[in-house]
Formats: structure tokens, C-alpha cells, sequence
């Protein structure tokens, strides 16, 4: 359910030209933006890219190489790209369009929260499904290492992690409010939270199955669960009508959503899980960016949380590009079988490397997918500029990479799923969707706990962005030997045949 962009109550929108939205040219100048705040000559090159559809990975690389440079380039590129969107999106109602950083306040509250408590009593300990078993302790602490010596995640995964199996207190969320925009989202981390007695505030759209399979599985746990509905809606429902009078559209009711969230005392976490097709992702992802704005006079007491895609392009330790470059050398024995070779036009990963000004040398991981598109790049991208110039201010973030996992929307797209039951083949781990919710859970307590974590503002790091890399798992994407663009054709034919085998 969305709503119109061009209608009188469009809410968060792109600029109107024609009759027409230009997600295109917000786009192209975004990045343009970015660019030229550190390299006038890139950000030219960006701005003159005529066929924005078809060419936006070279910029998005351009600019992730340009931040690697130092940490003043980084905040330069992420205030840059953040100013021209918050300048350019708009925020439409009654016909009237300002910029989404002017959005207007609400006059009084129109949506208020229902408690949906549970009765079990809280899990513990950290456990990790993982093909069929249950992972903790020791075992848990086992695989852990298996993935890094695998490439698969970072080693600051494994630590955080372990720390958290290490310090099961902190799983119990109860004391801290985690709002949950996309409460729905196969790959949030809800149901995890509520299963460790966690206090969990749902922001997501109008739909009754799903809200009741939210406040049956709340039912079941040891948390509860902050349910939106309309002031005017009966104060008293049972679990049936109130999943029908449940959700809210946040592009079009940001101001008021943004209004419920206030009304929360305390220190709160804001987490973005939300996911749309196409131009719908950006308008979503500047939606809840207004709420991170509206709540950035909360200082210490607000914790931001985003989970990135793996399929963008990153700034990464050399020990990644050492790691790619052995399985590189070995790969007529490790990962393929030599035939296969004569049918691949496989590419050697980490073509570009960037040497910052303090001497650290970053491998440059491009994992863009042509697939997604260049409204899903810059959806994902315009977050980690938000990660980057609120940690500057003062604010714990929190921004783990998850790896590639198959989810439901993954399944049903018939090319993606075979690639990634290839993947396998050149080193590259896909995830079960309750495995990577479980990680990136316990990721998101980590950060909200351990003061050492990077996700904290006090914590020194040589580039900003080393805060989506420190603790990365991206299933071995950035180790692989292969350029992951060059592999995906072999990899879906490889999986297709598995399948059918």
C-alpha cells in the first residue's frame, strides 16, 4: 500500500516535473552532491552521466572511494549527499510541497500506541539456529571462528557476538524501547527482541495478517509489543480488532509518526528495517530519515540502527583484499572446478584500492547489483551518510552489514534465487532468514551495550565508514576471489542445475 506521488497527500516525494516524479535526476545530483563536496571534477563527471539507469554504479564506487580518503572527506561526502536530498525531497500535504527539512509539526496527536504484552518468561541465552541445530556457548563460539577463518565475516563480528553469548543480561531490551520502522520485515529484528523480554514500539503499514501474526508471536513471548492505531480507534480491542486497526503510512503520516515516537520518554533506539520497490525505497528512507532529524535534539538519549545491504560498495580492511587475493591465486582448486573456468569471464576481485591520507590502504568491495536498481542504491547509501554525520554529532549508531540471506522476496525472483544457490561455489555464504535475524539481533544489542563498541561516538576510528566495516558479516562477499558482478551469471546457471539435480 503506498500512496500517490503526485496527488495532493503524496506526503515524502520526489520533486514533480512534468506531471512526472524525477527519481532519475535526484538521483544523479545526489551523488553529484557528494562528489563534488571533495573532488569538484567528480562530482562534474557524476552530474554529466546521461543514462543514470543503466551507468550509477561507477558513481556510487566513485564516491565510496572518494570518503576512504580521510575522515574529513567522509563526513564532507555524507553531509553533502544528505543536505541535497533533505533540500530536494519533498513533503506534500493539502497541496502544499516544502522540503522534507522543513516538514511541518502536528497540532495535536492522531495516532496513539497499544500495549500488547506477553507472558512467557525471557530467553536467556543467546541461541543461534543454524542448519537445523542450535547454536550456543561454546559450539556457538566454534563457528564463530569457522566464519573468519572462512572469510565469511569479520573478525569484529566474532567478537561482538561472542561478547554478547558472553553477557546474556543484555539480550533484555525491557529498559530501552526499540522502535521498529518495518516491524514487519522479514530481516528485523522483532521477534528476536521479544523473544529476550525486549520492549519493541512497531511502526508498519495497515495490514491485519500481518499484525496479527505480530501480536500472536508478542502473545507467546516475554516482550511486548507498542501497537499504532488511530486516536479515534475503540480503547478497547481484543487481538482480532486490533490487528484490523493497526498501522500507519509512513510517507504519507511521517509528521504524525514522528509525533508518537516523541511522545516516548527515555532513551529509545530508532531502527530502520523498511523496504519498497523501486523510487517508494528512497521516499520511505528520506521518511525515516525526517524521524532521525526530529529526534536529534535527544542527544545520548537516541541510539539509530540500520541494517546495509552487502550488495553496495564498501571501503575494507586490507586483511580482505589479502584474503580475496590468496583465493584468488588457488582458484583452479578451491572453489571451482577447472572446466569451469572456460566458461566464466571471471574477473579478479579488488581492481581498485584506495590509500588514505594517514598511509591505511582500503580495498574498494564492489558488490553493486545492475539488478536492484539506482533508486535501491541510493535508498541504502543515503543511510550510511546519515550513520556517518550522526555519529560525528554525538550519536551512537548502529550499522551492521547483513549478508546475503534467502529471504522470501530473494525466492520468488527466479534469477536471484539460483545465483544464490551458486554462490556457494566461489566462497560465498547465503544465510536462512532466522539465522541472520538472530545475528543481527544480538549485532544490534551489542551496540546498544558494549561501550566499546563502534557504534558509540566516543570510540576512535581511523575513517567513519570503518563503522560498517568493523564488524561485518558479508557472508564472504568481500573475500571472494572474484569480482562479485563477473561471477553472478555462472553462479545463477551453476544453481539452477543444483536444483534441479
Amino acid at each position: 500500500m503506498a500512496v500517490d506521488n503526485t496527488g495532493p497527500d503524496r506526503g515524502v516525494g520526489f520533486p514533480v516535473v512534468d506531471g512526472k516524479a524525477g527519481t532519475t535526476t535526484v538521483g544523479r545530483r545526489a551523488c553529484a552532491a557528494a562528489g563534488g563536496a571533495v573532488d569538484k571534477r567528480l562530482g562534474a563527471r557524476i552530474a554529466a552521466t546521461s543514462d543514470w539507469r543503466s551507468d550509477y554504479l561507477l558513481p556510487f564506487r566513485k564516491i565510496t572511494e572518494a570518503a576512504a580518503v580521510s575522515p574529513q572527506a567522509a563526513l564532507a561526502v555524507s553531509t553533502a549527499g544528505l543536505d541535497y536530498l533533505r533540500d530536494t525531497i519533498e513533503f506534500t500535504r493539502d497541496g502544499e510541497s516544502v522540503p522534507i527539512r522543513d516538514m511541518p509539526e502536528v497540532d495535536s496527536p492522531s495516532l496513539r500506541n497499544v500495549l500488547v504484552q506477553g507472558s512467557a518468561r525471557p530467553v536467556t541465552e543467546l541461541v543461534v539456529p543454524f542448519e537445523g541445530r542450535r547454536l550456543a556457548g561454546a559450539e556457538l563460539l566454534r563457528q564463530l571462528d569457522t566464519w573468519v577463518g572462512d572469510g565469511v565475516v569479520e573478525p569484529g563480528f566474532a567478537e561482538a557476538i561472542g561478547l554478547v553469548a558472553a553477557n546474556p543480561e543484555w539480550l533484555n531490551t525491557s529498559d530501552v524501547p526499540v522502535v521498529v520502522l518495518g516491524v514487519g520485515a522479514e530481516m528485523g529484528p522483532a521477534f528476536s527482541l521479544l523473544r529476550w523480554g525486549g520492549r519493541v514500539v512497531g511502526v508498519d503499514l495497515p495490514n491485519p495478517a500481518m499484525w496479527q501474526r505480530l501480536i500472536s508471536r508478542t502473545r507467546e513471548s516475554a516482550g511486548s509489543l507498542e501497537v499504532p492505531v488511530d486516536v479515534a480507534a475503540p480503547t478497547a480491542l481484543d487481538d482480532r480488532a486490533l490487528a484490523a486497526a493497526a498501522g500507519t503510512d509512513l510517507i504519507a503520516k511521517t509528521p504524525e509518526v514522528l509525533d508518537l515516537i516523541k511522545a516516548i520518554e527515555g532513551p529509545l533506539v530508532l531502527g530502520n528495517y523498511l523496504y519498497a520497490d523501486g523510487g517508494l525505497h528512497v521516499r520511505v528512507s528520506m521518511a525515516a530519515d525526517a524521524l532521525a532529524m526530529g529526534l536529534a535534539d535527544r542527544g545520548e538519549d537516541v541510539m539509530l540502527a540500520y541494517l546495509a545491504t552487502p550488495t553496495d560498495a564498501f571501503a575494507v580492511p586490507w586483511r580482505d583484499v589479502e584474503i580475496s587475493r590468496g583465493h584468488w591465486q588457488h582458484r583452479r582448486t578451491r572453489l571451482l572446478q577447472p572446466p569451469l573456468h572456460l566458461i566464466g569471464q571471471f574477473e579478479k576481485n579488488y581492481s581498485h584500492v584506495v590509500t588514505a591520507e594517514d598511509g591505511t590502504q582500503y580495498g574498494i568491495a564492489d558488490c553493486l547489483v545492475p539488478q536492484q536498481g539506482p533508486n535501491y542504491a541510493l535508498a541504502k547509501r543515503l543511510q550510511r551518510w546519515r550513520a556517518v554525520v550522526a555519529r560525528s554529532a554525538g550519536t551512537r549508531v548502529s550499522l551492521n552489514v547483513a549478508p546475503a540471506t534467502r529471504t522470501r522476496s530473494v525466492v520468488k525472483n527466479r534469477a536471484l534465487a539460483a545465483a544464490y544457490a551458486g554462490a556457494h561455489r566461489f566462497g560465498i555464504r547465503v544465510f536462512d532468514p532466522r539465522t541472520a535475524n538472530t545475528l543481527k539481533a544480538a549485532m544490534l544489542v551489542h551496540d546498544l551495550r558494549n561501550p566499546a563498541a563502534a557504534a558509540n561516538p566516543e570510540v576512535d576510528l581511523a575513517n567513519p565508514m570503518d563503522l560498517f566495516s568493523r564488524a561485518a558479516n558479508h557472508g564472504g562477499l568481500w573475500t571472494t576471489g572474484y569480482e562479485p558482478r563477473s561471477v553472478l551469471g555462472c553462479a545463477a546457471m551453476l544453481g539452477m542445475f543444483e536444483s534441479r539435480s
